[in-house]
């Protein structure tokens, strides 16, 4: 049945798969779009109020971030997962439209993160 989704309901995963040697979260949607996720990535684009605040403009940058690693994957409910991170950072709930909205947009978001690095003066780490 894929590709009879109603065009407001959101892509729901079937299938998550954590490769810890690649340090990537791979997603893999009904709709037919699979994206792979940098640990790193998803860490700093966290949905936790630790990272975009509790309004506009209250977004927290991240950093020193490259080399994070996703310890676990918790299903929370049918609608989200929350990402343990081991550098003690567990509270974000990543919403499947959250995630699917991540990787549809995930080369601006990326270089959007970037430039504001730059910006800060913050030059990343090379990855292990």
């Amino acid at each position: 049945m894929t590709g009879l989704r109603p065009p407001h309901m959101t892509p729901t995963p079937t299938e998550i798969r954590l490769q810890k040697q690649s340090r990537l979260l791979v997603v893999t949607f009904d709709d037919d779009s699979e994206f792979s996720f940098s640990f790193e990535y998803l860490r700093v684009h966290s949905p936790s109020a630790e990272v975009v605040g509790h309004g506009p403009g209250q977004e927290t940058l991240q950093t020193g971030k490259e080399n994070v690693a996703i310890t676990a994957v918790d299903p929370v409910g049918r609608y989200a997962v929350r990402l343990v991170f081991d550098d003690g950072h567990d509270t974000g709930l990543y919403s499947w439209s959250h995630l699917h909205e991540l990787g549809r947009n995930m080369e601006a978001n990326w270089q959007r993160y970037l430039d504001r690095l730059a910006a800060a003066g913050y030059a990343r780490a090379k990855s292990e």
